[in-house]
């Protein structure tokens, strides 16, 4: 291998880039992009979730419990409505996430020590806002309904009654349960994704389609020497863009970094070295720029975007489905970016997403030397 032939082949490559303004718009400007949006535009929490409330009791009991639906940063409650239709009518219309119903014997019901039912209409429409919101407001009743039970112990005479089992959590990693403390990070692969295959599939398809391949084919460059000069600048770039969107992530969005910033590297190096060969090897299959860039979307950013844990829980994916998740690169990438940034695990502690992204480099840069030949045929 020649130094002098490698690095001639690298400054073509980045003279490729300089030149080609979609190139460097996909470079230095999706990546910040996408980091806003997904930053910005895209949360999994579930806060102030507007409530309307039918109290048909109107005593103090039932004033306190929807002071608990107030008071938590879950609910806001909007309107106390004077009839059952008018509240149907509302969570028809999308003004009201959830309905609460109090019955007029509500307080009368509980002063006697007997059983008494609260209604909760919540809008399924998006099935998963409506299990949050249930668990929420069932959250918030036992919360009230311990409250209730104590006070009436109390008022018998049982001044030390308790009840027999409390629960005390402790959230770990992610105190806040903020959602964009695990999106934010993710966003990493998906520029990577990007960055590596969708660039990359395109360089020797380029080539060819421009008719300089017989041009590097009639030099002494050897197939390994295009094949390195090619990637080179794309790693640099890719590592560039990866530490910037890093700290976007730790400084302008407050994500949790207790890593360091070896391990995120080495992790990222893996994974970028992955998609590289990989949009490598789609352009030397596709042999044309619209075919290579299209099997690039299809096999790195939509499997980083839908079958990676980033969005979606792998834990709760069809079995089929979770055992295709194990030939997605992207997954055991993002499982080393959550353990990183949250759990601030050392590289000892990441061999279990290290390893198969290991697996990847080897068989993916083995097809992709293999695949690619100077020759017209």
């Amino acid at each position: 291998m020649s130094w002098t032939r490698f690095l001639a082949m690298a400054r073509k490559e980045v003279i490729q880039v300089v030149r080609d303004v979609r190139s460097l718009a996909i470079v230095f400007i999706m990546p910040v992009i996408l980091m806003l949006l997904f930053g910005y535009g895209v949360s999994l929490d579930f806060k102030h979730l507007p409530v309307y409330v039918f109290d048909r009791d109107g005593s103090q009991q039932s004033q306190d419990l929807l002071k608990r639906f107030q008071n938590t940063q879950y609910f806001d409650v909007v309107k106390a409505v004077n009839s059952y239709p008018e509240l149907v009518e509302a969570i028809d219309s999308g003004r009201a996430r959830l309905g609460i119903v109090i019955p007029p014997d509500f307080a009368r019901t509980l002063q006697e020590g007997g059983r008494a039912s609260v209604q909760a209409l919540v809008d399924a429409s998006d099935d998963n806002t409506a299990n949050v919101t249930l668990s929420y407001t069932q959250g918030v009743i036992g919360g009230f309904s311990q409250q209730v039970q104590l006070e009436f112990l109390h008022s018998k005479g049982q001044a030390s009654a308790q009840v027999p089992l409390s629960l005390e959590t402790r959230t770990w990693y992610n105190e806040n349960l903020e959602s964009k403390a695990f999106i934010v990070p993710g966003v990493l692969a998906l520029v990577m994704s990007v960055i590596g295959a969708f660039l990359t599939s395109l360089t020797v398809a380029r080539e060819w389609e421009r008719g300089t391949m017989e041009q590097l084919i009639s030099t002494p460059v050897t197939a390994l020497e295009i094949l390195l000069g090619k990637l080179v600048p794309y790693f640099v770039i890719g590592m560039i863009d990866v530490a910037g969107c890093a700290l976007i992530g730790i400084y302008w969005f407050q994500v949790p970094f207790r890593g360091t910033w070896g391990a995120l590297m080495l992790t990222s190096a893996l994974f970028m070295i992955v998609v590289l060969c990989m949009g490598f090897l789609l352009s030397v299959v596709g042999k044309n720029q619209l075919a290579a860039s299209q099997l690039a979307l299809l096999a790195t950013f939509l499997p980083a975007f839908l079958l990676s844990g980033f969005l979606f829980s792998i834990d709760q994916m069809p079995i089929v489905v979770q055992g295709i998740t194990h030939i997605i690169p992207a997954r055991y990438y993002i499982s080393a970016l959550k353990k990183i940034f949250l759990k601030g695990s050392p590289v000892s502690f990441l061999y279990v997403d290290l390893v198969p992204l290991v697996l990847f480099v080897m068989v993916l840069a083995t097809l992709a030397t293999r695949k690619f030949h100077k020759r017209l045929i």
